[in-house]
């Protein structure tokens, strides 16, 4: 069957061709008459209206970009961006715009940047960005966007959501204290990322509350293999009674490593991890986390900017909470 033209929509609501123009195009200055019989005949027609005249028309793309400032392996390999995805393109699944997935760890020659400078898309949804993530400036200056995680350059155009790492941080490592651990160890994200900075300070906190001094802190980069390394580099140093790790991707790897060198989990070292993905559960024990809400973050992230392109007024910073997971690893 033939899709459904704009004229024969208008001759079927019995406007012109411009009045269906206005409506599929969102304009006000429409009669209510004229705009219940416009949606009447839509519907009747199953019109579908071309995506390209009207972003000629109204000089939108209807497109928004997720861009994300890695590398293809940790994307693919780090559960939390497909949560993150899901989030988005479940709030996206109801709006008129599609989704544009960026992945780069760094933009050679301004070609992801130019992109969206040059009119690409219309707003921008950004997580997992570094320090040295230049680019994101420029297209902060181009386009609406939304920081999924505090920006590393606050300014006052910038929209946020965010959970609260301090404090999810500071309540893993008050849960090892509280079952009576004392030489307790973490292994953190980059530290050229804020969220791996403020979950170091949770850690360092909570230890400070309890009269503690950290008994090693290692980075990692998210990645399992970073775990394990991390977890290897503070056996050489010593023997932790626990170990707060910042994603449990690295705590799985910090897990097998652990299991290399005969020790037992949480026996002799209680772990816990941050994320609650699907890692925790493929554990060996299950992994006690904390639970951030990527789903929901993927969500608020995609409202917030379908609000600003809207014209709203969506709140500038929106903080989701965590909740302890406690399983069988702390």
């Amino acid at each position: 069957m033939s899709r459904a033209t704009i004229e024969e929509v208008a001759a079927a609501a019995g406007v012109s061709r411009s009045t269906v123009s206005r409506v599929v195009n969102g304009s006000t200055a429409v009669s209510p008459e004229a705009l219940a019989a416009v949606h009447d005949a839509i519907e009747r027609l199953n019109y579908v209206p071309n995506r390209a005249a009207r972003s000629l028309a109204s000089r939108q793309t209807h497109a928004i970009a997720l861009i994300v400032p890695e590398d293809t392996t940790r994307f693919f390999g780090d559960p939390f961006f497909a949560a993150i995805v899901a989030g988005i393109t479940g709030t996206l699944r109801t709006s008129d715009y599609l989704l544009n997935l960026l992945i780069a760890s760094d933009d050679p020659g301004d070609k992801m940047t130019g992109f969206v400078r040059n009119g690409g898309v219309d707003g921008a949804l950004l997580v997992s960005h570094h320090t040295s993530d230049a680019f994101i400036d420029r297209i902060a200056d181009a386009v609406p966007v939304v920081y999924g995680g505090r920006p590393v350059r606050t300014r006052e155009t910038d929209y946020v959501v965010d959970v609260d790492n301090v404090a999810g941080a500071r309540e893993a490592v008050r849960r090892l204290v509280d079952i009576g651990r004392t030489r307790i160890a973490t292994i953190s994200g980059p530290l050229t990322m804020l969220s791996s900075i403020d979950r170091v300070q949770g850690f360092r906190e909570a230890l400070a509350d309890a009269g503690l001094t950290p008994f090693a802190e290692e980075e990692g980069d998210y990645s399992e293999a970073s775990g394990a390394d991390a977890a290897r580099r503070i056996l050489a140093a010593g023997r932790p009674d626990a170990i707060f790790v910042a994603s449990d991707l690295m705590a799985r790897g910090a897990l097998t490593a652990l299991r290399a060198s005969g020790i037992r989990v949480p026996d002799d070292i209680a772990l816990v991890g941050f994320d609650d993905s699907s890692v925790a559960l493929s554990c060996d024990p299950q992994l006690t986390t904390m639970r951030q809400p990527m789903y929901a973050q993927g969500e608020a992230m995609a409202q917030v900017l379908l609000s600003r392109l809207a014209g709203g007024d969506p709140p500038r910073t929106t903080i989701l909470p965590t909740e302890l997971v406690v399983r069988g690893s702390a």
